[in-house]
């Protein structure tokens, strides 16, 4: 029986070890999806901030313009 108990101890401990083991497996699993649906969705917010710095250079644009003629019939009215 005396040597039935340390290896009853050493199975309880791998069993516990072999749960954590799976554990950090399926946390590992879960980042590595967190990740990906991150960066994807960093590439989409890149892509969306890119095209409005578009449209504000083009509205920049477009204001200096109106500006520049309203200056210019100020100055000829």
């Amino acid at each position: 029986m005396k040597a039935d108990k340390p290896t009853q101890t050493v199975d309880i401990e791998l069993k516990k070890l072999e749960n954590r083991v799976d554990e950090l497996i399926h946390i590992c699993a879960r980042l590595t999806d967190e990740n990906r649906s991150l960066r994807n969705q960093h590439d989409t917010l890149q892509q969306d901030r890119n095209q409005l710095v578009q449209k504000n250079e083009l509205v920049k644009t477009r204001v200096e313009a109106m500006v520049a003629r309203l200056k210019s019939m100020e100055k000829h009215p």
